[in-house]
């Protein structure tokens, strides 16, 4: 088995939470091996026998517990049932020395339905797809880029990855979140599906979202929610000192891997164009740090990302923030060398921020200063990323 990066509490229960695919159950199933319960709501009949009665996993659990010596108990799907989470709670009450794991690859009908999320008695994680200091013996930049680090596709010939993909995309985000109800509208959904997704990494005007795809802006505001809550996305805001200012700002927006991003657009075959190229590169330099941060040691969690702009529309790709002080600013580049004129940019965050680092991260085999700014290679980048987080 792959080693993760993540860390997960060595004490008490939790919440890990991530897309399908990204191998949640494979990694509890690895690490967790003797004294433990499992149920997977992914089982129809199981799913059915504790939606009638979420009573009847409490009277299992306190047997499990009671009898049978069991102190960990492994809830998969936990967000097809979110009843049950009131019985776990009363559980965790009882039986303190009782570890609960509780995977979930949707945090919206968690939210939503009312249930109880423990109350701060477990603690929530985040597992995604491979990252490069995971995989890097075997990892390839350009397959990454188009076929992206799920675990199920990682290793597989292309043939079958772009199955896979194409399954994930057209079977799961489009048909599975309309079964779990959380949206009625199929058709509409998938229309906002392709033009969010022809459009990743670019800032959002949900007006316009809407005017291409038919749907009122409130509707595509809660399809973008949708996507945040079922870990598909996320977005990125553009950074400002004030919050009020920050948050009406129009947002950029990714998905969470880039073979993903590409089965939705159908771009599974063939050559992509430079633009295309450039903002799957970008992408995978985002989706990088944002893994990284999650899965950083408690200090480095403070973190966040945001890229910068201004109202004549220079712009910085990703600015890494830490106590509402800038840590560093980072533009992202896919050519392997990098002129004067790439950094136009960095020139103008800098008559802002004088005092902040500024760097370019692209395709070099060799870092170099260039107008005080520091160009590297993205593996350099991301094996820094530690240093850039203030861990």
């Amino acid at each position: 088995m792959i080693q993760r990066t993540i860390e997960l509490p060595e004490r008490g229960s939790f919440f890990l939470l991530g897309p399908r695919q990204t191998g949640k159950s494979t990694l509890i199933n690895g690490l967790y091996t003797g004294g433990v319960w499992k149920i997977d709501f992914l089982l129809t009949d199981v799913f059915f026998k504790y939606s009638k009665d979420p009573a009847l996993f409490r009277r299992e659990a306190e047997e499990k517990i009671g009898r049978e010596g069991i102190n960990i108990i492994f809830v998969d799907e936990i967000q097809r049932v979110p009843l049950l989470l009131n019985e776990i709670h009363y559980l965790i009450e009882k039986y303190p020395s009782c570890r609960f794991i509780l995977t979930g690859s949707s945090a919206r009908k968690l939210k939503r339905s009312g249930a109880d999320l423990l109350a701060g008695r477990a603690v929530e994680r985040h597992l995604f797809p491979f990252t490069f200091a995971e995989i890097r013996n075997s990892f390839d930049l350009d397959d990454a880029l188009v076929f992206g680090t799920l675990p199920v596709v990682f290793g597989k010939p292309a043939t079958e990855k772009r199955d896979i993909l194409e399954a994930y995309a057209h079977v799961y985000l489009r048909e599975e979140i309309q079964q779990e109800g959380i949206v009625r509208n199929l058709g509409g959904f998938s229309r906002f599906l392709d033009v969010a997704a022809a459009q990743f990494g670019e800032q959002v005007s949900f007006s316009a979202v809407g005017r291409d795809c038919g749907l009122p802006v409130r509707t595509v505001q809660s399809y973008y929610e949708i996507l945040e809550d079922t870990l598909v996305g996320f977005r990125l805001e553009p950074w400002r000192r004030s919050l009020r200012k920050r948050l009406s700002g129009h947002p950029k927006f990714y998905f969470f891997d880039n073979g993903v991003t590409n089965a939705i657009n159908r771009r599974l075959t063939g050559e992509p164009d430079r633009s295309l190229a450039g903002r799957l590169f970008e992408q995978f330099v985002v989706l990088e740090t944002y893994r990284y941060l999650h899965y950083a040691r408690s200090e480095a969690r403070e973190a966040r990302v945001f890229f910068w702009r201004t109202g004549h529309g220079a712009e910085v790709d990703l600015v890494i923030e830490k106590h509402q002080k800038i840590m560093a600013a980072i533009e992202i580049k896919s050519a392997e060398t990098v002129a004067g004129a790439d950094l136009s940019g960095l020139r103008a965050f800098r008559e802002e921020y004088p005092e902040v680092p500024g760097m370019v991260v692209c395709r070099a085999r060799n870092g170099y200063e260039l107008d005080g700014f520091r160009v590297m290679g993205w593996q350099k980048y991301c094996e820094g990323l530690s240093g850039l987080a203030g861990e």
